[in-house]
């Protein structure tokens, strides 16, 4: 009994040590508090990035545009380091400068439509009858040849409209935040999908390869036969479309034909039309244009340096993305993270902060097309999982956010169950803000990845839907006024928390135990 009592006893002293090793410095949270929800410049930020920059696709002038802004806004903060550092060729950049598109017969009505991305622009103004193309198999081709040039083309596979149960605007209830926290550990990269080894995955594969082979053959076809302009359904309804590309980046692609995805409601009218037998006639004028001068891709860096004589050549990072796709200006995707960690590194400064450890800021480009920026950066600093690099042990952490507008509600462990603890004494002191949640669950498809995959802690925050999923990722409704002010302030004062405690914690941050590695990975 005493034996037990001892044990309890020496255990709660363990408890209370760790427990003191991870408080919290009350008085600088205040301080990040008062800088964050009171002085902040997060919106004026935001503001520049997309309503100045505009759209900030992968090599665009608008993304160029935006780097060198972003590079001289981190410097007035007083961070040193600022630059555009190149990650390795992206290829072509492209914009698009006039698009206009509009039903002339059976009247007038100008339609909601966006340009694929890297497509072709239409021979100045071109005025047409709009044919319905229905091919299945490449032996449907021979029907349409010599009767579609100079003709505007839609085929004839609409899609009725869907409209999603679930609110526009939404916010993650208790319940769920609740199942987030009492998640297991998940497999590696278990997301639910057959991996090679699955009989589905061949399937899904030939099937996918067979789909791509019809679409490049029906191309070809289309472009032989002279069609001066496609119209595409995007998905998407209430005059959202959600954009795409439309042809290859790389600087040896072949030229596409145009192409505009067209709104649901515009397609659909225009189909139901031709399949009644009655005329369509539209004009339209779409002109694209390609920057081939400088096929690199960059990412924006800088840094607050470490002043501890032992630790300032460690690293904490954080970041997001910073390139956008084209139909509006990526306000949420990913302006807002963007301009969130650009705020997390204003407070810090502006509070006098003198960090033990350095930190980094990084905005990434080419994320859209395969989180490119990122993983460059990654393996030139860090190397590949079977080659690491020294730098590699001197990284803490890397945070980054990249899923809309909504406030943080916590933060994915990505595996890590060493920081589970951690966290969640950091998020304590921001309860009343309503971040609360640490879950064991893996995320993707952003750039926290590309430093997971090096054995590096990397995390993504959890933060609420709002209307992401519904409205705004990668739509022509991504605009400023889609920024809840409220929500991207909250963020910054956490994420400028976290990097001050991560800066000043003793030890960095635990690790998960390294992936085995075979011959060949990377």
């Amino acid at each position: 009994m005493k034996k037990t009592l001892l044990f309890s006893l020496l255990t709660a002293g363990v408890s209370l040590v760790a427990n003191a090793q991870e408080a919290v410095d009350q008085a600088a949270t205040q301080k990040i508090r008062e800088e964050g929800l009171n002085h902040s410049q997060v919106m004026k930020t935001a503001f520049y990035l997309t309503d100045v920059a505009g759209p900030r696709l992968s090599g665009s002038p608008g993304l160029k545009k935006a780097q060198n802004w972003a590079v001289n806004e981190l410097k007035s903060y007083g961070l040193v380091n600022a630059k555009l550092e190149p990650w390795g060729k992206f290829g072509k950049g492209w914009q698009v400068n006039k698009n206009y598109a509009a039903i002339t017969v059976p009247y007038y009505h100008a339609i909601i439509a966006i340009p694929k991305a890297w497509t072709s622009s239409t021979k100045g103004l071109i005025k047409s009858d709009v044919v319905l193309v229905k091919a299945d198999t490449v032996t449907d081709f021979g029907k349409y040849k010599g009767q579609l040039a100079g003709k505007i083309v839609v085929m004839d596979v609409a899609n009725p409209l869907v409209r999603s149960k679930n609110p526009d605007l939404s916010r993650y209830t208790d319940e769920e935040l609740d199942k987030m926290a009492n998640a297991t550990a998940q497999p590696a990269g278990g997301r639910g999908r057959p991996d090679a080894t699955d009989p589905r995955f061949a399937a899904m594969m030939a099937a996918r390869r067979k789909t791509m082979a019809m679409r490049s053959a029906l191309n070809n076809f289309m472009q032989q036969e002279g069609v001066a302009l496609i119209l595409s359904q995007g998905r998407g309804t209430d005059g959202t479309v959600f954009t795409t590309n439309g042809a290859s980046y790389a600087d040896t692609a072949k030229a596409a034909l145009p192409e505009l995805e067209t709104s649901g409601e515009d397609y659909l009218r225009i189909v139901r039309l031709l399949r009644a037998g009655q005329k369509v006639q539209m004009e339209a004028d779409v002109q694209t244009q390609f920057f081939t001068d400088d096929l690199k891709g960059y990412n924006v860096i800088a840094e607050l340096p470490g002043t501890d004589k032992k630790l300032k050549d460690q690293v904490v990072m954080i970041g997001g993305h910073f390139d956008s796709w084209h139909a509006a200006t990526g306000a949420t995707d990913n302006a807002a993270g963007s301009a969130v960690m650009m705020e997390a590194m204003r407070i810090l400064k502006a509070i006098g902060f003198k960090p033990k450890r350095t930190i980094r800021v990084a905005l990434w480009s080419s994320e859209e097309q395969g989180l490119f920026g990122s993983r460059g950066y990654v393996a030139q600093h860090f190397g590949k999982r079977d080659s690491l690099k020294a730098e590699q042990g001197k990284i803490s952490a890397y945070y980054n956010l990249d899923n809309g507008t909504g406030k943080i509600r916590g933060v994915y462990q990505q595996g890590n169950a060493g920081v589970g603890p951690i966290f969640k004494s950091w998020l304590e002191p921001f309860k009343d803000l309503g971040a609360t949640t640490v879950t064991i669950s893996n995320t993707g498809g952003t750039d926290h990845q590309s430093f997971d995959a090096v054995n590096i802690p990397g995390f993504q925050f959890i933060q609420d839907g709002m209307d992401y999923n519904t409205r705004t990722h990668h739509s022509n409704q991504d605009t400023y006024d889609r920024l809840v002010e409220d929500d991207l302030k909250q963020a910054a004062t956490i994420v400028a928390s976290f990097v001050y405690n991560t800066a000043q914690r003793a030890e960095m941050l635990p690790r998960k135990e390294a992936p085995k590695t075979t011959a060949g990975t990377n």
